[in-house]
């Protein structure tokens, strides 16, 4: 039984012909093959499995080629030929330095590049994934690399340019390789499959294209797997199956569901392929990449991006021509805010849901308009009419009510109309309210009494009236207790205020309340001033609490306060001596009791 070889190595290109999707680099190495225009060092970089390593063996063999052919490429024959594919061939060297990249290492290989070839013109050394190299490695490598000796050749490969020092990229000849595209990908597979006498339909090998994203290692890889999995017959069903890849027919029908504003079926499909296992997220990015194909469709000048298989390519075309763009582009804004936000939502079932739901309403959100040759969009919160309701038909009652009631009467006269079938616009829907009889307030007699049938008197006093007399009552009791608004008193209040913030631990409020400055404007109003807006927005924070500490201070419900912020700009702090009047009132305020004890022992001070 023949060993296994994956088609990654069977199938591996042997010379610059064979290469898939580079002809900018191959052409340029066998024309500086061809010219004897070699550089001494070469950078390779590009995605992963894109063929750097390939291109630089086969660039390695073909320079030791003994019999070149005339457009530059090896004979595969010859001596050094047939050793390099054996691999025995001793002027090739191959370093990886994600696993060598020490100073150490590099020395070596320096010490190594003194020693001439016994047989071939070059010695090659080929160091792939070299952004692996420490500092301390690269600067150890920095002058061989750029004054090697005639016969040393350097290949460097690797799949993170940035990460390279710039000396080093300043003494190579860069070569950028760019991805396989799915056609080129999809042509060799199916060549791989003729070989392999591998039933594969273009479908299925289009779907292996779309998942290797341009990496033609993974593509091979990924057929290999399939192969075994299907016992050599790729269809398209069994390659989703093993991918694990959403079918675009559900796509297609999520696109009937939205057009036809049908929430039920698009839920039923989203549980069909929940139930399938598929998450959420896989289900918002296929259907946003499906309208986004459904856009380059609509135009044939960028119709060309639209990579899907043949079999689809039609339905798509079909597809877009009956969608309007801008309820695609619509949708696809409403996809990726969805796609965003999926990650933070705990209900990723309901998350899906909703946007699905949002799709399905959309043209309901929306209304196209003409505006000249292009189409705009329109809310239609304008447009939007009120829920219409039934017209209530009026109930009689059949409760007797005394005379004089309007009740009665009212109900009368509706159940007249309605014998008479006659109806007026009142009668499609009235509210009936009974009213209670209330006897008549009789006016207040001069000594407030009142004679009733029994023969008591009783005295009829209103509430609104009772509650005017004891607020009249309560004013003229604090008229009488309101104290002095003066300015000692002022800063005493003041003072115990500031007690208070620091009992709060509010200290950025005790050194704001501390510099500001206090006046008197009247008796029912304080003047507050401050240096600056800080000072302001503190003061500010407290009015409330302030307002009411200061009105019962004083006993005045009528007390309030200003604040007046005074900037100097050019203002000199100078240190000048207080008064003895300054000095008492800034006393009062840190220790508000000294201002009790003066009261008590009835001290006059003398300013």
């Amino acid at each position: 039984m023949d060993k296994f070889i994956v088609s990654a190595r069977k199938y591996r290109p042997q010379n610059f012909n064979t290469v898939i999707g580079q002809s900018h680099i191959t052409t340029t190495l066998k024309n500086a093959i061809k010219n004897n225009q070699l550089a001494h060092a070469f950078l390779f970089c590009g995605p992963r499995g894109v063929g750097k390593t390939t291109c630089a063996r086969i660039l390695a063999k073909t320079i030791n080629c003994e019999n070149k052919t005339p457009d530059g490429e090896a004979c595969n024959t010859c001596n050094s030929c047939v050793s390099f594919d054996n691999g025995t061939s001793l002027n090739i060297h191959e370093l990886d330095a994600a696993s060598n990249n020490s100073v150490d290492d590099i020395r070596t290989l320096v010490e190594q590049i003194r020693f001439a070839p016994q047989a071939g013109k070059y010695k090659v050394y080929i160091v792939d994934e070299v952004h692996m190299l420490s500092t301390s490695a690269f600067n150890a490598f920095l002058k061989t690399l750029e004054e090697p000796p005639p016969f040393a050749i350097f290949i460097l490969a690797t799949t993170e340019k940035h990460k390279i020092l710039p000396t080093i990229l300043s003494r190579c000849q860069i070569f950028d390789f760019k991805r396989i595209t799915n056609q080129d990908t999809v042509d060799h597979l199916r060549e791989i499959c003729e070989k392999e006498n591998i039933n594969a339909d273009d479908t299925a090998l289009h779907v292996i294209a779309q998942k290797s994203e341009g990496c033609l290692r993974d593509a091979l890889s990924i057929l290999d797997k399939i192969v075994s999995f299907t016992n050599g017959e790729l269809t398209y069903a069994n390659t989703l199956e093993h991918l694990n890849i959403l079918d675009e027919d559900y796509y297609f029908r999520f696109m009937d569901a939205m057009q036809n504003q049908s929430i039920s079926d698009a839920i039923l499909l989203y549980d069909e392929i929940n139930r399938k296992g598929f998450e959420g997220d896989l289900v918002l990015n296929g259907f946003a990449e499906f309208i986004r194909n459904l856009l380059v469709s609509k135009d044939p000048k960028v119709a060309m991006l639209l990579e899907v298989s043949e079999g689809f390519k039609q339905r798509y075309l079909d597809v877009a021509l009956k969608a309007n763009a801008s309820l695609l582009l619509s949708a696809l804004n409403i996809l990726n805010e969805a796609e965003i936000n999926y990650r933070q939502a705990r209900n990723k079932r309901l998350h899906v849901e909703l946007t699905l739901i949002k799709l399905c309403y959309i043209e309901q959100a929306i209304e196209l308009v003409n505006e000249g040759d292009h189409l705009n969009k329109k809310k239609q919160v304008e447009s939007m009419k009120p829920v219409a309701f039934k017209a209530l038909t009026p109930i009689a009652f059949k409760e007797k009510a005394p005379q004089g009631n309007k009740v009665s009467e009212n109900i009368r006269a509706a159940s007249g109309n309605k014998k008479n079938n006659i109806q007026t616009p009142e009668d499609k829907a009235k509210l009936i309210i009974e009213e209670k009889l209330v006897k008549p307030i009789i006016p207040k007699a001069s000594a407030d009494h009142t004679r009733v049938a029994n023969g008591r008197t009783h005295t009829k006093i209103g509430r609104l009236e009772k509650i005017q007399e004891q607020v009249a009552l309560e004013n003229k009791q604090n008229e009488n207790n309101i104290k002095e608004l003066n300015e000692e008193e002022l800063y005493v209040a003041w003072g115990l205020y500031i007690e208070e913030l620091r009992k709060k631990n509010n200290h950025s409020g005790v050194t704001n309340f501390k510099s500001a400055k206090l006046g008197i404007v009247d008796n029912n109003c304080i003047e507050i001033i401050t240096d600056n807006n800080i000072q302001q927005k503190f003061i500010e924070t407290e009015r409330a609490a302030l307002i009411e500490h200061l009105q019962a201070h004083f006993n005045n419900r009528f007390l309030t306060y200003k604040v007046i912020v005074i900037e100097n700009e050019n203002k000199v702090v100078l240190e000048k001596p207080l008064t003895t009047k300054d000095q008492y009132l800034k006393i009062i305020e840190e220790y508000p009791l000294i201002k009790q004890l003066k009261d008590r022992l009835g001290l006059q001070l003398d300013y």
